[in-house]
């Protein structure tokens, strides 16, 4: 660079005289015209970062300086955005056509702006909704004793119909082996958590959906262990069928079957909890101890069928019995060989009082659920809520039909809201569910998940009852050793769809089972019952919970009652209060 006169070096080292308070000019506050006029130009910044400052004599920025109301900074930064400053209305009043034609130039040479943030919703809502399926849906809840292999049938289940695929199976293979437990792959694909694939039991209900030509099932993997036995009831409390599953090994069967084992409560939770067939499958006939042996089969079918008929089923009805290995897949989808097991085929041709089909699968297709009312008020018991662009909540519509756009109302707090959109497999809308189904509903954004617990009832109009007290029959199944009688006052848990709460017997009415002659008078109403005894009582409630009477909907008139982890009664509401 050349250097510059000595004269412009001394006017530069100068003190420069302060601006007057009225200065706006291009140049830095400090320094006047002349002064800047004068100073040496400082180096040019590369072409990339060049941000011209517009001269106050053209139009554009005297224009653009009015727009800002005289603000510098925002004048610049709308100079700096051609596209925000072109479709400025404003703007075209101020300015002809040479300065609009200089805006276009600079729009086009400037990029151009994301596509705004309101397409993703668009984008979100143009989601094909699917129409009401006309497959039957059950609900298929798996219980039994621990151990008894629920979770490897019900992975192996869903594996054979193609919803998890060899790569996965593989996956789950390595995994079972790095814990020395080899067998346990397929109890992976339903246990997903790392508590239950390390302990090998099953904590949480499990939920996984599968389908065949004739039905679409919701499998429903109920916990085994007796510490959970409230998760078990809450998912046999949406279940249409119920499949037992058996251990045919030497010594598991004893042990589930016997006083203590899980079996029993099982079973009877089952029909109590509104389960209108089962399905005895005896699994593990593989196993070395077994290999096949019908006289293993037919010793576990008679112990069974006396204690089934006692909870209430009517066992060629309501009762089936199938041979199978959970492991292998033999009896499941296809027909086990009958190199191994020469007997069964046989069996199911001669049509045998115990089951006339081949294999679980088949015998599923084939059950007819009655009873469910489309036409009825709707009831959706509510099993749980979460937060996802909305309230949703999850649960089974048990009568009526839902759609999307209806006016709900939530019970027992009698919120009013809109059903906003119905989901089943939790991913795929459909516009509307008919009773059976298993639905994700998303309400109106009136509603919070604060405002939701489980147990509540999604209603139409007219709602059911929300009460604190209400006229039961109680059989008491199993009393306590140390509580043996049932009095006023008793204090236990009580389970009925999906809620649970406490509950208190207010008041003995009536002994009912009491076999009496013909003319022989009632004797007197006893205070307690005890263990055997059919009784007619009133019970309270701390809270208000959602009852129907069992005559107008058995889903909502059915409970349990458990006191310290044991159940002890089962029941039906007669009478609200």
């Amino acid at each position: 660079m050349a250097e510059l006169p000595a004269d412009v070096t001394v006017k530069a080292e100068e003190a420069p005289p302060a601006a007057p308070a009225s200065y706006d000019g291009p140049g830095p506050l400090n320094e006047p015209p002349e002064t800047v006029a004068q100073a040496a130009p400082p180096p040019p910044p590369p072409a990339a970062e060049t941000k011209p400052v517009p001269e106050e004599k053209d139009k554009l920025w005297k224009t653009i300086l009015k727009l800002a109301n005289n603000d510098r900074t925002e004048a610049k930064r709308l100079l700096q955005n051609p596209h925000d400053l072109i479709a400025n209305e404003a703007i075209w009043d101020h300015m002809d056509l040479v300065d609009l034609e200089k805006l276009e130039k600079a729009q086009q040479a400037s990029p151009a702006p994301p596509p705004p943030a309101e397409e993703e919703k668009v984008v979100e809502e143009v989601v094909e909704v699917q129409e009401e399926d006309p497959r039957e849906h059950l609900n298929v809840v798996f219980i039994g004793h621990v151990d008894a292999g629920k979770s490897t049938l019900s992975g192996n289940i869903l594996y054979l119909t193609g919803y998890v695929d060899k790569r996965t199976i593989e996956k789950y293979e390595r995994e079972a082996k790095q814990r020395n437990r080899e067998s346990w792959f397929l109890a992976f694909i339903m246990d997903t958590n790392e508590e239950e694939r390390a302990k090998g039991k099953t904590v949480e209900v499990g939920r996984a959906p599968f389908e065949t030509e004739a039905k679409r099932y919701t499998i429903l993997d109920a916990p085994g262990h007796k510490n959970y036995v409230p998760h078990m009831i809450s998912g046999a409390a949406q279940a249409d069928v119920g499949i037992l599953v058996i251990s045919a090994r030497r010594g598991e069967f004893e042990t589930g079957f016997e006083r203590g084992g899980q079996t029993r409560e099982h079973a009877m939770l089952c029909k109590t909890l509104g389960v209108r067939f089962l399905i005895v499958v005896i699994n593990k006939m593989d196993d070395p101890t077994v290999k096949w042996q019908r006289e293993r089969f037919d010793e576990c079918v008679s112990k069974l069928k006396p204690f089934l008929k006692t909870c209430g089923y009517i066992i060629k009805k309501e009762v089936r019995f199938i041979p199978i290995s959970g492991l292998t897949g033999a009896n499941v989808l296809k027909e086990v060989d009958s190199k191994a097991c020469k007997w069964w085929d046989a069996c199911s041709k001669e049509g045998h009082p115990i089951s006339s089909e081949k294999t679980l699968l088949e015998m599923l297709d084939k059950l007819q659920i009655e009873g469910r009312d489309a036409n009825a008020p709707l009831r959706i018991p509510l099993l749980d809520r979460y937060h996802d662009r909305g309230c949703m909540t999850m649960g089974k519509v048990e009568a009526g039909r839902v759609r999307k756009g209806d006016k709900v109302i939530i019970m027992p707090t009698k919120t009013e809201t809109t059903v906003e959109g119905i989901f089943v497999n939790d991913t795929v809308p459909i516009v509307s569910a008919k009773p059976g189904e298993n639905v994700h509903i998303k309400l109106g954004n009136n509603v919070n998940i604060d405002d939701i617990c489980k147990g509540f009832v999604l209603c139409k109009q007219p709602p059911c009852r929300a009460v604190l007290s209400f006229t039961a029959q109680l059989a008491l199944v199993d009393l306590l050793e140390h509580k043996p009688i049932v009095t006023a006052g008793y204090e236990c848990m009580l389970h009925a769809h999906t809620v649970e709460s406490e509950v208190v017997v207010d008041k003995i009415i009536e002994q009912i089972n009491i076999k009496l002659k013909p003319g022989q008078p009632k004797p007197r109403v006893l205070p307690y019952a005890k263990q055997g005894a059919v009784i007619l009582c009133t019970m309270t409630v701390p809270q208000t919970i959602c009852l129907e009477p069992f005559e107008d909907l058995q889903q909502l008139g059915r409970f349990t009652l458990r006191d310290e982890g044991k159940s002890i009664a089962i029941g039906k509401v007669v009478a609200l209060e």
